[in-house]
């Protein structure tokens, strides 16, 4: 199918075909033509399969008609929120892209940085807004920006939206846009929260689902090593030295866990950056810009931090700690092998993260290869039971990893 078939306007195929965009992806395919028959949609799409041109484009093309309106008589009518600063960007960028040859104007607030400039462009009259939550209720409360002609509302990444917290503030956005409008909620994963939150905003919506999560990408070689905790930093180190090559994206649980590996990184002659909730503006996209240009070759960043985030050619990903949602580890490694190209994923498993292995393996309903021959073993007894079929000896297993426990000693780097 092409995106002529969809019944898209000249000015918006011009504006993708200067992105050298051939057809539509799945997504698209079914997004574009319930959006532009006004019907609430509840998408399940992860970065990368193209969710964000599937709400620009038919937004676009619903507005374009009064696009004429003077500069100053514009009003807010189409609101997107996203859940961080980055991903807000991103889509305001493309929004931009996708209005080329029209008339609507775009603008992007979010918070980290100063209120007057976005002020200033709210004042000038604009189309289509996107924006962070709390930046969008202080504005709001300020008399900065009114809702009240919204006629399409999008909430982009719901589930990490609802993971940070967002959730009394996205349904206080809800109520302050006007009770006739299209809402449109986009979840890379669909845990009960979310479904909830859909029940109970949207009205009939139409349901779409691309790439479920239980499917792994297909391009992606996945390994598995079990290591003790305390020996993580080490065994990474190993890997980065031998193994791990290219532009590589490893994610760490917490802001400490990532600036102790950057440190000890950093100490060991490797290019590296991060990204964390605490990092200023201009530090994260400091950060990314040096990814992205090649100067650092390695990021080590939380889950919150980097969803969202384009990154192109990314070559590994590298689950430093394992995320105790499967779905958050299919998504994860979801950032390499895209586009046809081949990817590597690596995960390092401690004794207190085997639960997990067990869940990931079931989600995606098949099993992670495992690396025995590496300098730091975990004991064979700490192994998931999906590897052992009808053992016996667990009582002995326990026992042995008492005994670990109580020789473990306490690392610092």
């Amino acid at each position: 199918m092409s995106f002529k078939a969809l019944t898209i306007i000249k000015p918006i195929l011009r504006a993708i075909a200067d992105k050298n965009y051939d057809a539509p992806t799945p997504v698209q395919e079914k997004v574009i033509p319930l959006m532009l028959e006004k019907k609430d949609v509840v998408v399940s799409a992860q970065t990368g399969t193209g969710k964000t041109a599937a709400f620009a484009l038919p937004i676009i093309q619903q507005l374009f008609d009064r696009q004429n309106a003077a500069k100053k008589g514009k009003t807010i009518k189409a609101l997107v929120i996203s859940p961080t600063r980055e991903l807000a960007i991103q889509i305001q960028e493309n929004f931009k892209d996708y209005c080329k040859y029209t008339n609507l104007k775009t603008a992007v607030v979010f918070g980290g940085i100063t209120q007057e400039p976005q002020v200033e462009i709210l004042k000038k009259g604009i189309d289509i807004l996107v924006a962070t939550p709390g930046r969008l209720l202080d504005l709001h409360k300020q008399d900065a920006l009114i809702l009240d002609y919204v006629e399409t509302l999008v909430l982009d990444e719901a589930d990490l939206m609802l993971d940070m917290g967002f959730i009394d503030d996205v349904k206080k956005i809800e109520r302050l846009c006007p009770k006739s409008k299209q809402l449109l909620l986009f979840s890379a994963t669909m845990p009960f929260k979310v479904e909830q939150l859909a029940s109970t905003i949207l009205k009939e919506p139409e349901r779409v689902d691309i790439s479920p999560t239980s499917s792994a990408a297909k391009n992606v070689h996945q390994v598995l090593y079990y290591v003790p905790k305390k020996d993580k930093i080490e065994l990474c180190l190993h890997l980065l030295r031998n193994t791990i090559k290219g532009s590589i994206l490893i994610f760490r649980r917490t802001k400490f866990g990532i600036e102790k590996l950057e440190k000890t990184l950093l100490n060991n002659q490797f290019k590296v950056g991060s990204l964390h909730g605490d990092k200023t503006q201009s530090e994260r996209e400091d950060a990314l810009i040096s990814f992205k240009n090649g100067d650092t070759n390695i990021l080590i960043a939380t889950d919150v931090a980097a969803r969202g985030i384009d990154i192109d050619d990314l070559d590994a990903v590298l689950n430093f700690d394992l995320p105790n949602i499967p779905e958050t580890y299919v998504h994860r490694i979801g950032r390499t092998g895209r586009a046809g190209k081949n990817g590597n994923s690596y995960s390092l498993c401690s004794a207190d993260e085997k639960a997990y292995v067990v869940s990931i393996q079931k989600l995606m309903l098949l099993q992670i290869d495992v690396i025995e021959d590496h300098p730091y073993p975990l004991d064979p007894g700490a192994k998931p039971e999906v590897h052992k079929k009808k053992q016996g000896g667990s009582k002995h297993r326990k026992g042995r990893k008492s005994e670990a426990s109580k020789k473990k000693k306490k690392r610092w780097y």
